[in-house]
């Protein structure tokens, strides 16, 4: 295996691990065990930076982190050099989130999404469920994405699922599932194995249970990396952090879960 990789059949190839990037934008209504700050602009240049010299070049975004896309849209170089996924049907106003999965409110947000971003194109495009995931994929948003798809404006399309059923809806009808899998949690793992028989992409969230991984294990992260970079169907993990140093640590985590040092 190696570090960069294809994303199904969306002709993307990713890193193994890709940056996560609800830190750089939003400090509220977050689930991590330990407190953080909002870096300021050079640091998260450095960080960008940093990803990219150590091989990362995908990269996680969405309206409902904050600030997130605009701060990209300023701070990110070298746009040719990323993989860009983000998402529709989620915004976070005044300390929460609502949602919206209608097909109108998918193009706008894609719309707003190119000018923060300060981009033509996203690579991928995924819906941000609320968990009703069956529900959210009878509103016609995929369908106005893949519209979208079609006119050049998004180049891979899916959904960020929570439920086995709404993952392999997913992947019959569009590109990409977006699935929790880490080593308390296998339950997504039929969406993978469907995804690695047809081809199709799938990225990982919450690989590291957003911070609370079992500690039975002597190196939980890099356990739970080997598990889940090992399992046929994979594309990469989502990892967020603003910490230079565990960034390069979970690069190399990364990187020996593939057999690529």
């Amino acid at each position: 295996m190696a570090f960069l990789r294809p994303l199904g059949d969306t002709g993307l190839t990713v890193s193994a691990l890709g940056l996560g990037t609800v830190k750089i934008g939003r400090d509220q209504g977050v689930k991590y065990p330990n407190a953080f700050t909002i870096p300021d602009d050079q640091a998260v240049r450095e960080l960008l930076a940093l990803a990219r010299e150590l091989d990362i070049n995908l990269i996680d975004t969405a309206p409902a982190y904050g600030r997130s896309e605009e701060r990209l849209g300023q701070l990110l170089s070298g746009r040719q050099d990323w993989v860009i996924v983000s998402k529709v049907g989620e915004e976070f106003e005044n300390g929460e989130s609502r949602f919206d999965f209608t097909p109108e409110h998918a193009i706008a947000s894609v719309e707003r999404s190119l000018r923060r971003l300060n981009t033509d194109y996203l690579d991928c495009v995924l819906i941000h469920s609320d968990g009703n995931d069956l529900e959210v994929l009878r509103q016609g948003t995929l369908e106005a994405l893949a519209e979208l798809k079609r006119k050049g404006l998004i180049r891979a399309i899916g959904v960020s699922t929570k439920t086995v059923e709404g993952g392999l809806e997913t992947l019959r009808r569009a590109d990409v599932a977006m699935v929790t899998y880490n080593l308390a949690h296998d339950e997504e793992r039929p969406v993978i194995d469907y995804a690695s028989e047809h081809d199709k992409g799938i990225l990982i969230k919450k690989a590291f249970a957003s911070g609370h991984l079992d500690a039975g294990h002597a190196d939980p992260v890099q356990a739970s990396l080997d598990r889940v970079l090992g399992t046929p169907g994979v594309g990469a993990v989502i990892a967020g952090t603003v910490n230079p140093k565990h960034l390069r640590e979970n690069v190399e985590k990364a990187r020996r879960a593939v057999g690529d040092l």
